[in-house]
């Protein structure tokens, strides 16, 4: 991402072992005198599509176990940790997709996540993998409610993917300017990145189903590809048993709710939700005993199995699908990303003047939260 320091950068590409960067004027900017080369990306139709000492190779032919990206997460330490997820993860991912969700060719999707945040990756292929259209606003417009809306109506958008946050802001300027969703081509919202809170949606289903469009609620870690489960919010939510309600799993996958021993809770308990499934990573890039104490074999599935520990805390509802109660640890997320307070507390440190330092998240006035 151009957005984070220069420094980050760096040591993102020479961890990954990158050698090539498919960018646009500004990010190559951003990686300009760092050990790379650039493939630069002008529009359609436009620029030079080799570059230097570039020729077109063989189409790729990848297996499931090859690494398809990978992409980095905020460290305690204040190193990130890169995740490797493999070329079968993410075909997990869409084959659940296509059998929970009736997306296809004649859906529009918006991209307005960056890539260094995986929702991102649901948003392309969720899009192209089903034939569907994907439209790609700037970063002004993603951040402008306004431009949001403009471009759901001009481009009939039919998917959003939206954090709760950001998808509260959308509806705070629809309600200011007496707009209404019932215009618009939109179908599903998927959120995502975020805890959502069914109390904020009381009124939402006083429209008619037609007038709307439908809510699902996915939840996911970058560790497990993207989305682990999925439950669509029904009139019933906000006065439900929980506030955030993350449903069953996605096919392929599984959620434990295992207490601090590691064994089963009984439903109603608070636990932390352990991932096992076609969707766990290969693990943390170069960082063996992180990957060991996160990634760990799995009792309960086949032998050689593993899992992964999420440090999400979340308890079996009665109907069996699982609510979403908060985190085990200091972790926080704003806006979708993964922050980890002391990783921002090392970089204080290093500024000079500074003796001790504390980073904590508070609610922001807009909704999410924000870093103090």
């Amino acid at each position: 991402s151009v957005t984070t320091r220069r420094a980050r950068r760096a040591d993102t590409l020479a961890d990954a072992g990158a050698r090539l960067v498919v960018t646009d004027d500004t990010g190559a900017a951003a990686v300009r005198g760092l050990p790379v080369r650039t493939l630069p990306v002008r529009g359609a139709g436009a620029g030079d599509a080799s570059g230097p000492g570039l020729r077109p190779g063989e189409p790729a032919r990848p297996e499931p176990d090859d690494l398809a990206y990978i992409i980095y997460t905020s460290g305690s330490t204040g190193r990130p940790k890169g995740v490797e997820i493999t070329h079968g993860n993410l075909a997990r991912l869409l084959d659940a997709a296509d059998r929970h969700f009736d997306f296809g060719p004649g859906d529009v999707w918006t991209l307005l996540h960056s890539p260094a945040f995986d929702f991102s990756v649901w948003e392309v292929w969720g899009a192209l993998a089903t034939g569907g259209r994907v439209v790609v606003p700037t970063v002004e417009e993603v951040r402008d409610p306004a431009a949001i809306h403009r471009l759901l109506r001009e481009e009939g958008v039919t998917v959003l993917n939206q954090t709760p946050a950001a998808f509260k802001g959308l509806r705070a300027h629809l309600e200011r300017h007496d707009a209404s969703f019932a215009d618009l081509s939109l179908r599903t919202v998927v959120f995502g990145g975020d805890a959502f809170d069914t109390r904020d949606y009381r009124d939402w289903f006083a429209a008619p189903a037609g007038e709307r469009p439908a809510l699902v609620n996915m939840y996911g870690i970058t560790e497990t590809t993207v989305h682990v489960t999925f439950r669509e919010i029904t009139a019933d939510d906000p006065d439900g048993a929980a506030p955030s309600p993350i449903g069953l799993p996605l096919a392929g996958q599984h959620g434990y709710v295992l207490d601090h021993t590691g064994r089963l809770v009984p439903p109603g308990t608070v636990g932390e939700l352990y991932v096992s499934g076609a969707g766990v990573a290969r693990g943390y890039r170069d960082r063996p005993a992180l990957t060991a104490e996160r990634f760990v074999p799995d009792p309960y599935g086949p032998p050689g199995s593993r899992m992964y520990r999420t440090g999400d805390l979340v308890r079996l509802l009665p109907d069996g699908d699982l609510a979403y109660l908060g985190r085990a640890d200091h972790q926080v997320k704003i806006r979708g990303f993964r922050i980890e307070p002391g990783e921002i507390e090392a970089a204080l440190r290093d500024c000079p003047g500074v003796a001790d330092v504390a980073v904590v998240a508070r609610p922001a006035p807009g909704g999410g939260a924000r870093l103090v």
